[in-house]
């Protein structure tokens, strides 16, 4: 209160950001009531939401063949084989393009391939004939095939090789393993194949 009994007189610019904020909620109030709704009130936070942990990879150059069974070029007993590709770097696990080359024919092998734990080769069961020579080509296709966690599609390979005549090769699929220099953990076959 002044000397003279009044109030203060608020500033002007006070007092009409005040009566703004007190027109506007009256205004909200009385269209709500015209309109037969309960009065709005103020929004209130939401609780938080957990939400699964996301992972997001770089792009990366696109993922090379550094190392194979058999190695390229070598002359290999004939029997069953596990022909193992591995990448430079990690690989999506579903992503794989195999086929057949202009080189030679293709082993008779499973269609699908399995990752290994290491997450940069993959593995992949195969028979051939003696004396013969084989070649797959690895992303010989446009789209699709063998990629990097990060999206990246690797560039294309191809693996060449031959069989001798020899007795000796793998008759069964823990003999390739033992050939490929693998262990009982990476076996060719995923849950749910079928020969």
């Amino acid at each position: 209160m002044n000397p003279r009994g009044l109030a203060p007189i608020a500033r002007p610019r006070e007092a009409r950001s005040h009566a703004s904020r007190l027109l506007a909620g009256a205004l909200v109030s009385l269209a709500a009531a015209a309109a037969g709704a309960p009065p709005v009130q103020a929004p209130q936070p939401l609780p938080p939401k957990t939400v699964s942990p996301l992972t997001v990879y770089p792009k990366t150059d696109p993922p090379k063949v550094v190392g194979t069974w058999p190695a390229a070029g070598s002359t290999i007993a004939p029997g069953v084989l596990v022909v193992r590709i591995t990448f430079d770097q990690p690989m999506v696990e579903d992503g794989f393009d195999v086929g057949a080359s202009a080189e030679a024919p293709a082993p008779k092998c499973l269609k699908t391939l399995r990752r290994l734990n290491d997450e940069k080769s993959f593995v992949l069961l195969c028979t051939t004939a003696a004396n013969s020579r084989y070649a797959l080509a690895f992303n010989a296709g446009t789209a699709g095939g063998f990629a990097s966690l990060g999206g990246t599609r690797a560039a294309a390979a191809t693996l060449a090789f031959s069989t001798n005549d020899a007795d000796d090769g793998p008759r069964s699929v823990p003999e390739a393993i033992k050939a490929a220099k693998l262990s009982d953990g990476d076996m060719p076959i995923r849950d749910g194949m079928y020969f």
